[in-house]
């Protein structure tokens, strides 16, 4: 049976995706492929519904199609024939539906609003377009008005009403000063969405002439400005200043002081109110509230949760945002705004309508004659949509009949279809919110099959990696693919082969006998054709004799190796780096065939040196470091690093040049090799040098480039192969006259760090690189291929400027540019930015899991759309754990694993299933912001695998002639456990293996009697348990049967011409327990005289000679060491000897752990490719290393004292 598995597009020249409608083929229309396939139109592109259009430039309504014959296009405006060729306004494209209408020469776009529908049509039927909405967008100018000034007493609230223009679309709202700044916004004093400025209560500072509310129209990208709003706040002091100048002496006067006041809200008024929003749209719900001191604003659902991931909050928590509403986030949300007075709250009512959206879209189908299949058009919303058919453009129920077609609700059922039964289907699905539109084709075609893999196609691969035979094809009804082996060779079945539904065959792992010629068979009821690919397996490339670890002395020469090992037939290219780069351009470096020559070495040579060696199919690599060391000096020559230079002079001053000369210093008998010049910025950082140049140490005076407004000084540096001097008295100070920048701020960058921001950032210029005073950057702005107009701003002293106001995760082109008191730089090369992220909104679809066995599966998903996406696409993330073991029936604790695909791909692997397993899984995308929302979880189950071995195998109650086994079940059964097999076979004197027996128990048996066997006999026991699948490991044990108590022997039970001897063990004869009885009695004599020696103290002749010599290097022994050097407690904290490792507490310190997660690669947290395989290998558990010195851990035996003491 086939196993379904897609694979990459990379591996066949053309996929072809079975559809998952009965007989009905998806056929993709490639004119040099299937140019004779008849195809009604489909629709490719077309303009969107709500189509807003600049007035001032050309409008473009787009609707292309594909279908053979080409199709033609024609369109409606208002429910009526469009007649294009009756304006001369309008055009079509050539070999397309796309009308131009010229507003550039004369033409009014308001002429053209309207509603606009395209149908492209040919022999096999009409698809239609949506209806596109053509609306000019406006930007009118701010009605005349006259503001009065406000004046408001400290503490009080304060709105200052924007009312922009009605513009379409809808104007973004900002407020800024005369000095185009930002107004500074907080808790206290915020936008709200209407435009209009709350205050919750106004300050002193709040005094200004220049509230300016301006509306930026983005279609047109024009900027409106409403006329400046004057505030004027009264403190109590000069309130009461004012009163006391109106009144007489005996009035009694005086404000009150500022008091502290309960919330009140602003916006919205009352205690309730309803909004209504759109399933999918934002949601946003607004509370702003007056009070001192300020309030602090709290959201909350009635009777639930806010939905997690989705909730967002805005202008300091008086703005709840929540994206991707459902009909679920219906229902009452509060807001509470309190400060230390009290609190006071607004109901708001939400309602989540849906506008339609498709549940099952209808799918083109391509049948064959006589046979059947269905359109099905399902769509949902709020209120519930109506469907109605639509056949060729034409209302299905006014359409032309087709006795195949049977319309029942949102499906037509075709049976028995003919030829003449093409046609295109347009299904509608619409309620008050809106409407979708789908065109779905039926296309009745008899096509014998065809085979689209070029004949005789030579596929190559390394031995022990996949291989994958493409056999790409198509045919009506549907073909059915065969693969064989050889010009003679049966069919291919098997767990070794996997058979992908576009016709390829997959090899996972193809070995030398995998060569040779394959088949592939491709027929139906109209024909069969076949087509033949030929595979080659080479043999992997290796390096059988790597270059190894080098210490060379300076001036040597250094060899390293690298030996190849590469199939016959691929040509190897070999090829050495240096740190990952490429080697010198240095004639001391020679690459032969097998190594790598320097010639001369030198310090620079150091570093790691990389063997790369490469053919058309595989690469390896190998690497060694190399470490150049001082070369021994020769004692006659001392060599140092030169003096410094003397006498430095400079002449020649000119704007941008100098001339600097100076005397070198004494070499000390090594040649000077260079000059390095350095300079000092007395201007902007005094202090500091910097590198200015080097020239060569035959060269005493060079013409150093000089910047504009810099106070420069100059010292040098001489250099030889010892190092370098110290630096040569300073020059005299040389100050150059200031000019323009020359340059512009390096790695400008725009990068969004809000979902409604662009953050423009740059690396600022120097204090030298200024070139004169009143250093500040232009920093520029527009939204890429929209035509808009640069926006640029002034700014100082900063390396960062943040845009506001901005959508989410748009491209943009920015740009910084220096100036100064003298000018501009040169003209600034543009960069690319994105203004920021926000959290991907939709979740993967159709998500599929494909089991391929029992500890691997592979998971498919349709990618998100990149507009959804809203931010850069890193990969998905697929959330999987295991529920329950299917053998067990037991839950344990789920721990969820993480596997994380990068790039835009549709499909995963993941390893290290359990056999025999239920399993659950879901996917999400991944940007820079973060997680999208999880797809519905997906169920799978591993199938059955091989067990494990027996957790134990025991041999008990030995006679003569009879064992009793005992075991226990598998600890991974990894499936339903069918039967145990036990095999054993007798062991006679000379190790030899007597024949073998098997015995098969039934699986529910947990112990067995073996009889019948020969008596003081060895026997060796094999077990194992098996599945369905097949046997698992095997548990060996080894029992002897016992002897015969009257000595007497018996034959061999079926063994023909038997030999009988009787074993005998030499642990049980007297002779040999009497002779080590006596060695222990000498071994215990031994240890009582060494104990009393120790003890009696004093030095030995040899200890006085020492002590004599006194010689510093010699070191008495101790005991432990195998000597008898002098013994004293002063001895005993002596330091241990410099290189030996035992430590002084007598224990051995182990140099690796036994058990540690290192020794196995990256273990759990290993990474994956793409395709969910491991990147890393594991390691081998490393040994480990014997403990070095002369001092041991274990305790003194009895045998070490007995050496010592002869």
């Amino acid at each position: 049976m086939m196993k379904k598995m897609s694979i990459p597009t990379s591996k066949i020249s053309l996929v072809l995706f079975l559809c998952q409608i009965i007989s009905a083929l998806d056929v993709p229309l490639d004119s040099k492929l299937l140019e004779d396939l008849s195809q009604p139109p489909t629709i490719t592109q077309q303009s969107p519904k709500d189509y807003i259009v600049d007035p001032r430039e050309n409008i473009v309504i787009q609707c292309e199609a594909k279908g053979k014959p080409p199709p033609s296009f024609s369109w409606t405006r208002n429910g009526t024939h469009f007649d294009i060729d009756k304006d001369a306004q309008v055009t079509m494209k050539p070999n397309s539906g796309t009308l131009v209408i010229n507003i550039m020469n004369g033409g009014k776009a308001e002429a053209y609003e309207g509603v606009y529908q395209c149908t492209a049509r040919n022999e096999r039927g009409a698809a239609i377009s949506n209806n596109i909405i053509i609306r000019p967008s406006r930007s009118p100018l701010w009605t005349k008005e006259k503001l009065e000034p406000n004046h408001v007493r400290e503490g009080d609230s304060l709105v200052l009403h924007c009312r922009p223009p009605v513009g379409l679309p809808p104007p973004i709202i900002f407020w800024m000063d005369n000095a185009f700044q930002r107004l500074p916004q907080s808790e206290r004093v915020s936008q709200g969405l209407n435009g209009d400025l709350y205050f919750s209560n106004v300050q002193p500072e709040d005094t200004r002439e220049d509230y300016i509310c301006y509306a930026r129209f983005n279609h047109t990208q024009t900027i409106q400005q409403k006329q400046p709003i004057s505030v004027k706040v009264l403190s109590m002091d000069s309130l009461n200043d004012t009163i006391a100048a109106n009144l007489s002496d005996t009035d009694i006067y005086g404000a009150k002081p500022v008091t502290e006041r309960q919330p009140v809200l602003l916006t919205p008024t009352g205690s309730t109110s309803t909004k209504v929003e759109l399933r999918g749209n934002v949601l946003l719900l607004e509370c702003i509230a007056a009070g001192l001191p300020t309030p602090v604003i709290r959201w909350i659902k009635e009777g639930g949760e806010l939905p997690a991931n989705r909730t967002f909050f805005e202008n300091f928590k008086k703005t709840l945002k929540i994206i991707d509403v459902s009909e679920a986030d219906s229902g009452n949300y509060k807001c509470i705004a309190r400060n230390t007075l009290g609190s006071v709250h607004h109901v708001i009512s939400v309602t989540v309508k849906a506008a339609p959206y498709w549940i099952t879209a209808p799918r083109n189908l391509v049948l064959s004659p006589g046979e059947d299949g269905t359109l099905i058009c399902r769509a949902n919303g709020n209120p519930k949509p109506s469907i109605s058919w639509l056949a060729n453009g034409v209302p299905i129920a006014i359409a032309p009949e087709d006795p195949s077609r049977k319309v029942d609700g949102d499906t037509i059922i075709f049976s028995h279809v003919q030829e003449r039964s093409s046609a295109v289907y347009q299904c509608n699905a619409s309620n008050e919110y809106g409407y979708l539109l789908a065109n779905a084709f039926v296309n009745v075609l008899a096509e014998p099959p065809r085979i689209l893999t070029p004949a005789n196609k030579l596929y190559q691969v390394i031995a022990d990696s996949p291989a994958l035979l493409d056999c790409a094809y198509f045919g009506s009804p549907k073909p059915e693919i065969e693969w064989f082996k050889g010009v003679k060779g049966s069919i291919l079945r098997g767990n070794e082969y996997v058979f992908h539904d576009n016709g390829t065959l997959e090899i996972p792992v193809a070995q030398k006998n995998s060569a040779g010629t394959y088949t592939c068979v491709a027929r139906n009821e109209l024909g069969k054709i076949q087509n033949e690919v030929q595979l080659e397996i080479k043999d992997p490339t290796m390096i059988i004799k790597q270059p190894e670890y080098k210490v060379i002395q300076r001036y040597g020469q250094v060899s390293f190796e690298c030996i190849i090992k590469h199939d016959s037939t691929l040509l190897p290219t070999v090829t050495w780096l240096k740190d990952n780069d490429e080697l010198p351009d240095d004639e001391r470096f020679l690459v032969g065939k097998d190594n790598l020559t320097i010639m001369n070495v030198t310090d620079k040579d150091d570093g790691t040196y990389t063997c790369i060696v490469n053919t058309t199919l595989d690469s390896v690599s190998a690497s060694a470091v190399l470490t150049v060391v001082a070369a021994p000096p020769t004692p006659a020559i001392i060599y140092a690093r030169p003096n410094p230079p003397f006498d430095l002079e400079l002449t020649g001053q000119l704007e941008r040049s100098i001339d600097l000369s100076w005397i070198p210093g004494d070499e000390n008998n090594s040649p000077i090799t260079s000059f390095v010049i350095e300079y000092e910025d007395a201007l902007h950082e005094p202090g500091v040098w910097h590198y200015q140049t080097e020239v060569p140490g035959t060269q005493t005076t060079v013409q150093l480039k000089l910047s504009p407004y810099v106070n420069y000084s100059f010292r040098v540096i001489a250099v030889n192969k010892i190092g370098r001097s110290q630096p040569s008295e300073p020059s005299e100070q040389y100050l150059t006259k200031s000019a323009s920048p020359d340059e512009n701020p390096a790695n400008v960058q725009g990068i969004g760090s809000e979902p409604d921001n662009l953050v423009i950032t740059w690396e600022p210029l120097k204090g030298f690189q200024s070139n004169g005073p009143g250093l500040q950057y232009k920093v520029s702005w527009r939204q890429k291929d929209v035509d808009d107009e640069w926006t640029s701003v002034i700014v100082a002293n900063v390396s960062k400027y943040i845009v506001s106001g901005t959508p989410t995760f748009v491209p943009y082109e920015v740009k910084v540019q220096a100036l100064n008191d003298l000018g501009y730089a040169p003209e600034p090369s543009e960069v690319i930015g994105h203004s920021g992220e926000d959290l991907p909104m939709v979740a993967p679809g159709n998500v599929q899991v494909h089991v391929i066995n029992s500890t691997l599966a592979k998971v498919h998903w349709d990618p998100v759309p990149l507009k959804s996406v809203r931010g850069h696409l890193q990969g998905y993330k697929i959330y999987y754990w295991k529920v329950q073991s299917l053998s067990r029936r037991s839950r344990r604790h789920v721990e969820k694993k993480i596997l994380t695909f990068r790039g835009n791909k549709t499909f995963g692997m993941l390893p290290g299933l359990e056999p025999y397993s239920s399993y659950k899984l879901n996917v999400r995308v991944v940007n820079g912001k973060g997680e999208g929302p999880a797809s519905p979880d997906k169920a799978f189950k591993t199938p059955e695998g091989v067990p494990s071995s027996p957790s134990f195998l025991k041999i008990t109650n030995p006679t003569l002639d009879s064992l009793t086994l005992e075991w226990g079940s598998p600890t991974h059964p990894n499936g339903v456990l069918t039967s145990y097999t036990l095999k054993f076979q007798p062991i006679n004197n000379t190790h030899e293996l007597g024949p073998l027996i098997e015995i098969r128990i039934p699986a529910n048996e947990s112990s067995l009697i073996l009889k019948n066997l020969n008596y003081s006999t060895r026997y060796k026991f094999y077990f194992n348990a098996q599945t369905s699948v097949g046997s698992g490991s095997q548990i060996t044990e080894e029992a002897v049967t016992i002897m015969d108590e009257a000595g007497i022997l018996r034959p061999a039970v079926g063994a023909g011409k038997a030999m009988a001897s009787r074993q005998v063990d030499i642990a049980t004869q007297g002779w040999f327990i009497g002779l080590m009885c006596a060695v222990a009695l000498l071994i215990l004599i031994l240890l009582i005289v060494c104990f009393i020696r120790r003890n009696k103290g004093g030095k030995y002749p040899v200890k006085e000679k020492e002590d004599a010599h006194a010689d510093p290097e010699i070191q008495p022994m101790k005991e432990d060491d195998g000597t008898f050097g002098e013994y004293s407690d002063a001895e005993d904290h002596k330091p241990l000897k410099k290189g030996s490792r035992t430590p002084s507490d007598r224990t051995v310190k182990k140099e690796d752990s036994d058990d540690s997660l290192v020794d196995y690669g990256e273990g759990v947290n290993g990474q994956f490719n793409e395709d969910g395989s491991f990147i890393g290998q594991y390691s081998g558990k490393k040994e480990k290393e014997p403990a070095e010195g002369n001092e041991s851990s274990e305790a003194p035996s009895p045998v070490n004292a007995m050496n010592s003491f002869v």
